[in-house]
């Protein structure tokens, strides 16, 4: 049985949200307010598969509850709220949190995204816990996956997980082109839909972090109308 923890102060969408969950046999922990101001609370508690953040805390912005839960949960994470404002979006993806929905939203969609986010987190898990050898190297580029570490030229190249992910999709097919829908299906667990925008942002950010030349990029390029492509010869 799946665990989920639903944090928040919107109490009438937690409880019915708990309930529609409950009634699929989810494990459903909500906890409501402003408790995880307490830092002891965030401490005793078990990581789940699944945490999902509704709204605005009244302590603190669900931002700062995200970045919390991302320095001590490897599990996915879902910011629910009635923002629709795509800057918020992107702030939400770039802190750490693995997918982002605005209100209203019907159960069907909401269900649909829990499921591929707790398929994903537990696909994590079982990597983490068989600690799996993979290393990709190419050139002065190092991916190493049991660690989600990143070197280049011996420089550490801090990624989040989700980068890290997408970065790793790409060095397993590198000199390939790299679908959007693929990277969608392998990364978050369902089609592109043609709209949302979360690969580019990740591909954008990780093009930066390893010196890519944003305009005309030559790492990891974008192949219109197809894909991404990471570049075998440019890393010596």
């Amino acid at each position: 049985m799946s665990s989920i923890l639903l944090v928040g102060n919107d109490k009438v969408f937690i409880d019915w949200l708990s309930s529609y969950l409950m009634q699929r046999e989810y494990l459903v922990t909500p906890i409501y307010d402003d408790r995880f101001s307490n830092e002891k609370l965030m401490e005793s508690l078990s990581e789940p598969d699944l945490v999902v953040i509704v709204g605005r805390l009244s302590s603190m912005s669900c931002f700062e509850l995200c970045r919390r839960f991302r320095k001590s949960f490897d599990c996915s994470i879902l910011i629910l709220t009635d923002s629709r404002n795509e800057v918020d979006e992107i702030i939400a993806l770039e802190i750490g949190a693995d997918d982002y929905l605005a209100k209203p939203v019907s159960e069907r969609l909401l269900e649909t995204r829990i499921r591929a986010l707790i398929r994903r987190s537990g696909c994590s898990s079982r990597v983490s816990k068989a600690r799996i050898e993979d290393q990709f190297t190419l050139g002065r580029l190092t991916i190493n996956r049991p660690d989600r570490a990143v070197f280049l030229a011996d420089r550490s190249i801090s990624l989040s997980s989700y980068e890290f992910d997408a970065l790793w999709v790409l060095a397993k097919n590198a000199g390939e082109v790299v679908s959007r829908d693929f990277m969608f299906r392998q990364l978050r667990g369902f089609e592109y839909d043609g709209f949302d925008r979360s690969i580019d942002l990740r591909i954008s950010r990780i093009r930066k972090k390893l010196s890519d030349d944003t305009q005309k990029p030559y790492k990891i390029k974008t192949i219109w109308g197809k894909g991404y492509l990471l570049a075998k010869d440019v890393w010596n």
